[in-house]
């Protein structure tokens, strides 16, 4: 088994869509009548499955974010990122390096989710594994 995607409620999906996008996902395609409401499927560059869901229903706006402490997209060069961000008009907050070799840096979408920037040292895997937790 393996985790497909998280779907997020959204209150403005072109808004929302726009940032995403800006972030570096592309759009995989829209379903447009689900007992959810519409749904946009996002992927990031050179990964072939959606890993994002924006949700639209325009009676069910986004009230609170509580439920969803962060997300985490992983970049190869974060400062070249956060750059990126800028020109395309989203804040990201400077980076910071909470391990050894480790650089992080947040910024929060237009609804409030606060997603987390992840540059990894040379030579980690490409995801976190049981290794990260040793010794800790």
């Amino acid at each position: 088994m393996r985790m497909l995607h998280l779907g997020l409620r959204v209150t403005d999906r072109d808004r929302s869509l726009a940032f995403y996008t800006a972030l570096g996902y592309a759009e995989l395609g829209r379903v447009p009548d689900t007992a959810f409401g519409s749904v946009t499927m996002l992927a990031l560059p050179d990964d072939p499955f959606a890993s994002l869901e924006l949700v639209h229903d325009p009676d069910r706006p986004v009230t609170s974010t509580e439920a969803v402490n962060h997300l985490v997209v992983q970049t190869d060069d974060l400062d070249a990122t956060i750059a990126d961000l800028a020109e395309r008009g989203v804040a990201a907050e400077p980076p910071s390096a909470p391990g050894p070799g480790l650089r992080t840096s947040w910024l929060t979408d237009p609804d409030g989710y606060r997603i987390e920037l992840v540059q990894w040292p040379d030579g980690h895997p490409a995801g976190m594994t049981a290794a990260d937790f040793e010794g800790a």
